[in-house]
């Protein structure tokens, strides 16, 4: 008796409810035609063993179970001489997939999403996989706006029971957004509302920006534009009522309508609160909020009320509060009353502080940044400080925190902070290049984290012809406990000056020093450090009047004992990309009266400023101010003077060129310096998520100011232009062109320059 391809006949079978076989006892299960498929993985999906009794209803529940593991395309069953035979033709597997033709997509992400449908090299080749990879394939272009898009697939069988698949992809050209129509606006005019809208008509810079592509993202990101922009106006009840979007049949113009609704213009006329005051008084929660009766309504101030009341309530613990705006409207007047729902929850603790992604660096080094501590009440702002001392490291590219609720408890949460580390270690390079000096170079290797401990080695060594640098600095910024921090320097610096725009002399100068770092808070710290030194001078026959002066008067070497103090002040969102905060610094270096060669100081002061203005765009405030001079009836040593020029001063003018002048036409440098800069940040086109590129606009200006008998040099020196910032792994890539603004004859110009790391 045999069964032969008892799956044709199963639906005739239950149809007219005649048997098929006669049921009879199973001695032995033989497979036949397996070739990748494991003969146990068969014998897992039969209904009975040896020794049971087979019938057609078992026979029916093995053929349908094979067929559903989706690794045959043909299953059928006999039986010899009660022997139950499982004859398969397996489905071929996928020996590679190509795909050919595509540039609008890295390849590997178009392998991602096939995967995605079951469509990879060594899967089970499945006919409708390959239908859906086709369509998902013409959906990433569509998504791009390339409506014109075919792709053709292709299988070729291989050995071994094997396909290989090829997708042949016409890209064809993106589809452009003819006209953008919108219609029920009546306080704004269409323009208006277009301008606020990254979508637009083809344009002169359309083959830069290609925003007249169409892109349904794009299309979703510009209509959320256009109703914040109403509700922020006081358009409470705005809506966008529909949106059209029609293509043409050679699929080349796009046509999008847009229909809304304004509404009328709110105001609020009240503010009310609820919620448990021995939480949080009512009347601390009006001082938090931004809104308040009169104004008109705006969602933005609206949103950031709620947002001050949940971050407040979250400092104390309630780390799952629930504040909401309930507003009760008045249509015939209106006007709006907002009700603050305020539920502060159950207060929680935190469980453990979790740190991932950090191979080199130790868990040490991340954890003593932290301020939320575990086992205690949960606190927004030690969180958010914590974040932001960790990013202030500088040792990572990303760092993000995560605060989900333990499983099974109300009362429990984890604080998870994932980094993803960079380079720490700076190869140092500062360049510029000018028709009378060639390209001046500056070298040095620093190591941020060494091995992971977070402590800081640079090497300085410079041997070039202006500056032969040799220094070691080594840093530990927790030598003890409590955060203070410990360094040493060792140096030597010959100057050679005759090189350079300034007034030509040569020194020598050995020191060894150590510094302290006393913190008094998160943000700021004090700093204080002595440091012997030795310096040679050398004068030429082209040395100013002033320079040969001041040798006679002190001599050819010169010993003394310099005392540091400074306070510094660091309040950035970020280190990575910074949007917002300030950074100040105030330091003295003051030669300590231990000897008769030297007797001065210096005063420097720095404050920079960063603001948001858009989500991308940031403006950055830079002012720097010094003085100087000498103290007991002695001068201010002459290689001690302020300078301006260059990057981190003045761009576009040639490096420490800018002030009182010898008779050479030579900077002699001054005792007083002032220094600003301002900068428009943003992205780089097109990488607005990539965090290392920026560009800028800046306007650069300076002066340095001499002795009293000095002459001025016709004021402040002004710049303008634009710089590109890139964090590389070898350091920061800083490249800048800078054009001076009322230009001298005596003036030194650079108008390219860049840098390469952090210079020294």
């Amino acid at each position: 008796m045999k069964l032969k391809k008892l799956a044709v006949l199963i639906p005739l079978l239950y149809a007219t409810g005649a048997a098929a076989i006669e049921p009879f006892v199973v001695k032995d299960i033989r497979v036949e035609g397996i070739q990748r498929t494991e003969a146990g993985t068969v014998f897992s999906y039969l209904p009975v063993k040896v020794g049971e009794t087979m019938d057609d209803e078992h026979a029916t529940a093995a053929i349908r179970a094979l067929f559903a593991t989706g690794f045959f395309k043909d299953v059928s069953l006999e039986v010899e001489q009660g022997v139950l035979i499982v004859l398969v033709r397996e489905r071929p597997a996928i020996g590679s997939v190509e795909i050919n033709g595509v540039k609008e997509f890295p390849k590997d992400k178009l392998t991602e999403n096939l995967k995605a449908v079951g469509l990879a090299e060594g899967r089970i080749f499945d006919r409708s996989s390959l239908d859906k990879a086709v369509q998902e394939l013409k959906r990433e272009y569509v998504a791009r706006g390339k409506y014109a898009v075919t792709v053709n697939s292709s299988v070729t069988d291989l050995e071994r029971n094997r396909v290989g698949i090829s997708f042949d992809v016409v890209e064809g050209e993106a589809s452009r957004i003819k006209q953008i129509n919108i219609i029920g606006n009546h306080t704004y005019r269409e323009s208006e509302l277009r301008d606020l809208m990254k979508l637009d008509t083809p344009n002169w810079m359309s083959w830069f920006s290609k925003n007249d592509q169409y892109s349904k993202q794009k299309l979703s990101a510009d209509l959320e534009t256009i109703r914040s922009f109403y509700l922020d106006a006081g358009y409470l009840e705005f809506s966008l009522d529909s949106t059209q979007v029609s293509i043409t049949p050679d699929k080349q113009d796009i046509y999008i309508t847009i229909n809304l609704t304004e509404g009328a213009k709110y105001t609020i006329s009240d503010i009310k609160y609820s919620g448990p005051e021995n939480i949080l008084p009512h009347e601390e929660m009006r001082k938090l909020g931004s809104v308040k009766p009169g104004d008109t309504f705006s969602r933005k101030e609206l949103t950031a009320s709620t947002t001050k009341i949940g971050d407040r309530l979250g400092d104390f613990g309630y780390a799952f509060a629930n504040v909401n705006a309930v507003p009760e409207l008045d249509k015939e007047k209106h006007q709006v009353v907002f009700t603050f729902m305020v539920d502060p929850g159950h207060r929680v603790y935190v469980r453990h502080v979790n740190v991932a992604g950090n191979v080199k660096t130790s868990d040490e080094v991340i954890r003593r940044e932290f301020r939320q501590i575990e086992g205690g009440w949960f606190a927004a702002s030690k969180i958010k400080k914590s974040k932001q001392r960790v990013d202030r490291l500088d040792y990572f590219s990303e760092v993000n925190v995560e605060t989900p609720p333990v499983q099974g408890t109300n009362d429990q949460l984890d604080v998870n902070l994932a980094v993803k580390e960079k380079s720490t270690g700076d190869f140092s390079i500062g360049a510029g290049i000018s028709s009378g000096e060639g390209l001046v170079l500056t070298t040095a290797v620093t190591e941020r984290n060494l091995f992971g401990t977070g402590k800081i080695l640079s090497t300085q060594i410079n041997t070039s012809k202006v500056n032969t640098i040799y220094s070691v600095s080594y840093t530990n910024p927790y030598y003890t406990d409590e955060g203070m921090s410990r360094g040493f320097d060792v140096y030597q610096r010959n100057v050679n000056s005759t090189r350079t725009a300034i007034s030509q002399y040569t020194s020598s100068t050995m020191g060894a020093g150590v510094r302290y770092g006393v913190p008094i808070n998160d943000d700021e710290t004090i700093h204080y450090g002595l440091t012997p030194e030795q310096t040679k001078l050398g004068l030429t026959a082209l040395s100013p009047q002033r320079f040969i002066s001041y040798v006679n008067t002190v001599g050819y070497t010169t010993n003394d004992l310099l005392g540091t103090l400074g306070w510094s002040r660091d309040t950035r969102d970020s280190a990575i990309n910074t949007t917002s905060g300030v950074v100040q610094g105030a330091s003295t270096e003051i030669a300590l009266p231990v000897s008769n060669d030297l007797r001065y100081y210096k005063l420097t002061y720095q404050h920079q400023w960063f603001h948001p203005l858009t989500r991308d765009v940031t403006l950055m405030l830079k002012g720097d101010a010094g003085v100087a001079n000498g103290y007991s009836g002695l001068p201010l040593p002459f290689f001690k003077n302020f300078y301006a020029g260059g990057p981190g001063s003045v761009r576009g003018y040639a490096p420490m060129s800018i002030g009182p002048r010898d008779i050479n036409d030579n900077a002699l440098g001054g005792t007083k310096r002032v220094v600003g800069n301002a900068e428009l940040l943003f992205p780089m086109p097109g990488m607005t998520k990539e965090q290392s590129v920026r560009l800028s606009l800046f306007a650069d200006a300076g002066e340095v100011f001499g002795q009293s008998d000095l002459p001025d040099t016709s004021g402040m020196r002004y710049s303008v232009g634009a710089a590109l910032t890139w964090i590389s792994p070898v350091g920061p890539l800083k490249i800048s062109y800078g054009r001076p603004l009322g230009v001298l004859p005596t003036d030194k110009v650079q108008k390219f320059q860049f840098t390469l790391g952090n210079i020294f």
